[in-house]
């Protein structure tokens, strides 16, 4: 099994503003300097985290998606993040995962964020994603799933797990705190990528994405600025760890209604 490279853009948004984001990230996307199989973007990447899904939302065949497409193939890697798209009259944020031959898979985010009133705008996805590349399996999630152990437990069933968000600054520590506990507790990879700078709700942002293995060692990791963080993910090093530590063997039973 070979090495998955992994890019995570770390940079700013543009408060509801499609077109400006796609340049920005777009730029972003120009400036990456070496191959890579998995490009993240933040949640909601193409307007930031709005709660007014109404003049903002795409369907599958929207502008973002077909973006998401041009990017996936200018760079021959997948490009991947959350958008909000307006389907059988409901508002999803929904995890996009675009892949160079222009398949496109998808993720629903499951647990809204009351606080923000998410849940009265949105309608949360009820079905875990997992999705292979080049036979790695990988989870997909987003933000405020990151605080629901249960919904991420690993049962044999992915080797990434992955993160995007707009995780504010006020609770960041709980971000970095969960991300390295996701994946002790799940014997895996973690990605998180977040945002920085502030938005239009005055919510301030400041990074901390990162990518840690399977025992909750940082091999890359963001800070406040603008960034893009990479590593290359080893199957053979996550296999050699399971196999020393097969913790999940122990795991407890249990199932999610």
């Amino acid at each position: 099994m070979q090495e998955l490279s992994i890019a995570a853009i770390q940079t700013t948004l543009s408060w509801e503003n499609p077109v400006a984001n796609h340049i920005h990230f777009g730029q972003k996307i120009d400036s990456i300097d070496r191959p890579v199989d998995i490009v993240l973007l933040p949640e909601m990447f193409s307007t930031g985290f709005s709660m007014t899904p109404q003049p903002l939302a795409e369907t599958m065949t929207g502008p973002t998606i077909e973006w998401m497409h041009k990017m996936a193939e200018q760079l021959d890697s997948v490009v991947a993040g959350s958008v909000i798209i307006q389907e059988n009259n409901q508002y999803f944020n929904r995890f996009l995962f675009v892949r160079p031959s222009g398949e496109v898979e998808h993720y629903d985010k499951r647990h809204l964020f009351t606080l923000a009133g998410e849940h009265k705008q949105y309608t949360g996805g009820h079905v875990k994603k997992t999705v292979d590349v080049n036979g790695w399996r990988i989870r997909l999630n987003v933000c405020y799933d990151l605080r629901f152990p249960v919904w991420a437990r690993n049962e044999s069933d992915y080797d990434v797990l992955l993160y995007v968000a707009n995780w504010p600054m006020a609770r960041v520590q709980a971000w970095s705190t969960l991300l390295r506990a996701r994946s002790i507790e799940n014997l895996s990879y973690v990605i998180g990528v977040n945002r920085i700078g502030q938005d239009a709700n005055n919510n301030s942002y400041n990074g901390q994405s990162a990518i840690l293995d399977m025992a909750g060692t940082y091999l890359a990791q963001g800070f406040d600025h603008d960034e893009i963080i990479y590593a290359k993910l080893s199957y053979e090093k996550l296999v050699d760890f399971r196999t020393n530590f097969p913790f999940h063997q122990d795991a407890d039973d249990f199932s999610i209604s």
